[in-house]
């Protein structure tokens, strides 16, 4: 099973990693490990049945040198103070490779959605709403969907902020639905830029990513979405899985198919079509050309990195590598593409939907699509220009060096005072 590498402090050491190739101040390096704050709720909330109910949750704004807090809110049973400080500093770093104006938060409240009711859930979202509005706003915090929750939350989010302050303000908030001042295009933004960063890797390393065999663990947005828009571009998408375990076809499965099951049965196991069904350590191992990690953090440690035989890796979701992985499959000469450069497709076409709200004028999914690859491709060739030229060790130390530079030039830039 994966280690239970602590987020924050990989946070910390990835920071470290790359500050050593930069003349970055020391004690500016020290000020961009740490968050600015982080908020702490008790929610109580009334079930269904009339008992109440206490949930935790976190708002962790890491760090706003580069313009307002941005990152989103998971609802999960394993989310944890630590866990939300190293997501939004992964944040600040996401949004600084891909050269948009953010800084970096995250959120999340303790709660398995699947135990609760849609009535359950809104009075829960609106509550941790209510607690979040002094600290969030077009200007100053502006959060969206992660792990378990979506566009019906964030409407719920906006909704009760709007209302409290007797406003409107679309801009509160990303990831809402096309009706509520929603982005086209956005729902596919994580999963496409994955799939552009691997095309640019694939070309990069003078390989053909047409025929070249994939394997994506966790079919949830990110990771389904990249399925079939990799298989769009010829690739052959050979096992998937999700919580429930992972199928498998050397001959190919059928993405899009795999994924209306899913949705039909809530998971992928029992998918008629495969050929064989394991485990999702299993399926992390595979002989395949591209592995796609995208469930949640830590799920390649030193030992499945020790046995993982793909050649590239490009991280769907946060953090899937742990420091100690990160040395094998650099050692073992593995292309990663890293979770900060590859699922920044959500934030970007967050930020062309903050845009939106705030000219109140929507554009269409091709322009969203076309100026999201030309974002992309843009932070892959930075990227490589900052690991050829400083002779570094990896894409993950390339593409932290390129951010942080850019953090500490803000933070200079605008000075220091009490």
């Amino acid at each position: 099973m994966p280690d239970e590498a602590n987020p924050f402090e990989s946070l910390q050491e990835q920071i470290d990693d790359a500050a050593a190739f930069l003349d970055v101040p020391a004690d500016v390096v020290t000020r961009l490990k740490s968050p600015e704050r982080v908020l702490e709720v008790t929610l109580t909330v009334e079930m269904d049945d009339g008992r109440l109910e206490g949930f935790r949750g976190f708002r962790s704004q890491f760090n706003g040198d580069r313009g307002p807090y941005k990152g989103g809110i998971r609802y999960h049973p394993n989310v944890s103070r630590d866990e939300v400080k190293a997501l939004s500093g992964w944040m600040v770093y996401k949004c600084a490779v891909v050269d948009i104006p953010y800084g970096g938060g995250k959120g999340g409240i303790v709660i398995d959605p699947r135990e609760y009711s849609e009535s359950e859930l809104e009075r829960v979202t609106r509550a941790f709403a209510t607690e979040l509005r002094p600290f969030i706003g077009p200007d100053k915090d502006i959060p969206a969907p992660d792990v378990n929750t979506g566009q019906r939350e964030m409407n719920w989010i906006k909704d009760t902020y709007e209302k409290l302050e007797n406003t409107t303000a679309p801009g509160v908030i990303t990831g809402k639905s096309i009706d509520n001042g929603g982005s086209a295009g956005r729902v596919e933004a994580t999963g496409r830029s994955v799939m552009l960063a691997a095309r640019e890797a694939f070309s990069y390393l003078d390989r053909d990513l047409s025929g070249a065999t994939v394997a994506v663990q966790g079919y949830g947005n990110a990771g389904s979405v990249a399925a079939k828009l990799l298989e769009d571009q010829g690739a052959s998408v050979v096992a998937v899985s999700d919580s429930s375990g992972a199928v498998f076809d050397p001959d190919g499965l059928d993405a899009r198919a795999v994924k209306e099951f899913k949705r039909e049965t809530g998971s992928v196991t029992g998918y008629a079509d495969a050929e064989e069904e394991f485990s999702n350590e299993d399926l992390l191992t595979l002989d395949v050309d591209l592995l796609v990690p995208a469930a949640l953090e830590n799920a390649i440690d030193a030992e499945i990195a020790s046995h993982l035989e793909a050649d590239v890796v490009v991280e769907a979701a946060n953090g899937p590598v742990t420091p100690d992985g990160d040395d094998i499959l650099t050692g073992k000469e593995v292309t990663v593409v890293p979770d900060i450069l590859a699922n920044a497709g959500g934030v970007t076409v967050s930020y062309f939907e903050w845009v939106q709200n705030r000219q109140r004028f929507a554009w269409t999914e091709e322009r969203v699509n076309d100026e999201l690859e030309r974002v992309i491709v843009d932070a892959f060739d930075r990227l490589v220009d900052a690991y050829e030229s400083n002779d570094l060790p990896n894409f993950r130390t390339a593409a932290y060096v390129v951010a942080i530079q850019r953090v500490a030039d803000a933070f200079g830039g605008a000075g220091s005072w009490p």
